[in-house]
C-alpha cells in the first residue's frame, strides 16, 4: 500500500522533463535572446600552441526577433513538438546527446551478455561466502577508488558500465539501488567537483582564466579530501539505515551455483577488459565512441567463450544483448529529451542568439555589483544553476569563465577563486540535475527513478551545498589565489 502511494506521489523523469520544457518554452517568449563575438587568443601551453575562442564579455547584444516560442518548427529548426526528436539526433559521437545515448544502449547490451552468463552472480556468491564481515571496508574502498577516478581524469559517464556491474554485488549484500549509485556515480562528482587536475574543468578553466596550470593544488587536494570524506560519511550512515537484515536479503544458496573454471575464465577476461577501459582513459584518452567499443568487444569475446563451455548459444547471446539493451533504452530516451530542453532555449553556442546567452549576461551584471565574499558566493550559484542547462564541465567552462574571470577582478575576487566557484557549482549540481546524461545513465542502469532519487538525495545536497559555501569564503578569507 505504502508503495502504490509512493508511486503516486512520485512522478515519472519523463514527466518531471516534460514540464520543465514547458518552463524553457516559456523563458524564450519571455527573455529576449543575445549573443556574444568571440576572438581567437594563442597561448604557450606545455604541450605547445594552442589556439582558443574566447567570449568578449563586453560585446553582448540583443538580436531583437531571433527567439520566441514556437508550438512547432520546420526544416530542422527547434520547436516545442520538435524538443524530442532533435534532442536524441544533436551532438555526435563525441557526446550528448546521440554519443550518449549510443554509449547507454551498447553498453546495456554488451552487459546483457556478461550477465546472461551467470559468471558475475557466482563470483559474487563466492565473494560474498569468504568475506561478509568486511562489507563496510568494501563501501569504503568503492568510495575512495571512484572519487579519485573522478578527481584524476574526470569520470562521469564511465560510471555507468560499474553501476551495472556493482548493483547485484550491493543487493546480495544487503544494500539498496541508492547505494551503488553513491559509490559509483555520486563519489565520481564529488572527485570531478573537488579535483586539483581535472583536464575536463579545471585545467580548462585555468586555461581560460588566465591562472597558472594545476596552480592551487595544495589547497584543492585539501578540499577534495574533505568533500570526499563528507560523501563518505553521508553513503556509511545511509547505507547503515537501509540495509536489509541478513534473514531478509535475496536468498544465497551457494550449492545451487557452484564456482566453475569457466566462471573463474569469464571474470579473468571481464577484469582484463575493465583493465584495458581504464588504461585506454588514462593513458589514451579514451572517451565515448572508444569506450562503448571496448565494452562491446568485451561483451562479445565473453559471450563467445560462454558459447565454448556450452552455457550460452549464439541466439541466447543475441537475444541477451538485445534485451541488455532494451532495459537502458529508457535512460537514453531521457538524455535525447533533456538535450532538446538546451535547444529549445537556444542552444549553448555564444555566438548564436538564445535565452542561456541572456542569462548569462544578467548573471555576469548582478555579479559586479557585490563584495568579494559576496561576489565569490553569488558566482558558486551561478554556475550551480547554470549547470542545469549545461552539464559538461568543458563546456561550461567555455562558456561562463570568459565572463566570471573579468567580473572576478572587478570584485576585487581573484581569478583562482572564481576558477574555484565554477569547478564545485558545476561538479555538484551534477548529482541532481535531471539534465545529466550521466546521472540519468546511472540511475537508468540500476532501475531508479530520478524522483524518487531526489527525495533519498537531497539533504546530502544541501550539506554539500554548504561544505562548498564554506569552502569558497574560506578562499577568500585566505587569498587564495
Amino acid at each position: 500500500m505504502k508503495s502504490m502511494e509512493a508511486s503516486r506521489r512520485m512522478p515519472d523523469t519523463l514527466v518531471i522533463l516534460f514540464f520543465v520544457t514547458l518552463l524553457a518554452a516559456a523563458l524564450t517568449w519571455l527573455v529576449p535572446a543575445g549573443q556574444f563575438s568571440t576572438e581567437t587568443v594563442t597561448r604557450d601551453t606545455p604541450s605547445g600552441l594552442q589556439e582558443r575562442e574566447l567570449i568578449l564579455a563586453e560585446s553582448y547584444e540583443v538580436v531583437e526577433g531571433a527567439r520566441g516560442f514556437r508550438w512547432f518548427a520546420e526544416g530542422g529548426e527547434i520547436g516545442l513538438a520538435n524538443v524530442p526528436f532533435e534532442g536524441m539526433v544533436s551532438g555526435s559521437k563525441w557526446g550528448a546527446a546521440i554519443g550518449v545515448m549510443a554509449f547507454i544502449i551498447l553498453v546495456g547490451g554488451a552487459f546483457g551478455i556478461i550477465v546472461k552468463t551467470a559468471s558475475i552472480e557466482r563470483g559474487i556468491l563466492a565473494l560474498i561466502q569468504r568475506t561478509q564481515a568486511y562489507d563496510r571496508l568494501f563501501l569504503v574502498v568503492l568510495f575512495f577508488v571512484f572519487s579519485l577516478g573522478g578527481a584524476i581524469f574526470g569520470m562521469g559517464e564511465e560510471a555507468i558500465a560499474f553501476c551495472l556491474v556493482l548493483l547485484p554485488v550491493m543487493t546480495k549484500l544487503g544494500y539498496d539501488k541508492v547505494t551503488t549509485v553513491l559509490v559509483t556515480y555520486v563519489a565520481t562528482q564529488i572527485g570531478f567537483a573537488a579535483s586539483w587536475m581535472n583536464p575536463f574543468s579545471v585545467a580548462i578553466a585555468q586555461g581560460i582564466a588566465e591562472v597558472p596550470l594545476l596552480s592551487g593544488a595544495n589547497f584543492r587536494m585539501t578540499m577534495w579530501l574533505v568533500f570526499t570524506l563528507v560523501g563518505l560519511a553521508f553513503t556509511l550512515r545511509y547505507a547503515g539505515k537501509v540495509r536489509q537484515p541478513v534473514a531478509e536479503r535475496p536468498t544465497v544458496n551457494f550449492s545451487q551455483q557452484p564456482f566453475s573454471r569457466l566462471d573463474s575464465f569469464i571474470l579473468i577476461t571481464f577484469l582484463l577488459g575493465m583493465i584495458w577501459v581504464v588504461w585506454g582513459v588514462t593513458a589514451r584518452g579514451y572517451y565515448i565512441p572508444e569506450i562503448a567499443s571496448q565494452f562491446v568487444a568485451v561483451g562479445i569475446v565473453i559471450g563467445l567463450i560462454a558459447i565454448v563451455g556450452g552455457r550460452m548459444t549464439a541466439n541466447g547471446m543475441s537475444t541477451a544483448f538485445t534485451r541488455g539493451a532494451q532495459d537502458l533504452l529508457p535512460a537514453a530516451l531521457i538524455v535525447g529529451f533533456a538535450k532538446g530542453i538546451i535547444l529549445l532555449l537556444g542552444g549553448d553556442d555564444p555566438t548564436s542568439p538564445s535565452t542561456l546567452n541572456t542569462v548569462l549576461h544578467a548573471a555576469g551584471q548582478s555579479v559586479s555589483g557585490l563584495s568579494e565574499m559576496g561576489a565569490a558566493v553569488a558566482m558558486l550559484t551561478f554556475q550551480g544553476v547554470f549547470n542545469f542547462f549545461m552539464t559538461s564541465g568543458s563546456g561550461q567552462a567555455a562558456l561562463t569563465m570568459p565572463l566570471m574571470a573579468p567580473l572576478a577582478d572587478l570584485a576585487g575576487v581573484s581569478r583562482q577563486v572564481a576558477v574555484l566557484a565554477f569547478q564545485l557549482g558545476d561538479g555538484l549540481t551534477n548529482i541532481i540535475v535531471p539534465t545529466s546524461a550521466a546521472l540519468i545513465g546511472c540511475l537508468g542502469a540500476v532501475k531508479l527513478d530520478w524522483a524518487s532519487w531526489v527525495r533519498a538525495i537531497w539533504k546530502f545536497q544541501l550539506v554539500l551545498a554548504a561544505v562548498a559555501i564554506a569552502t569558497v569564503v574560506i578562499a577568500v578569507l585566505l587569498g587564495f589565489s
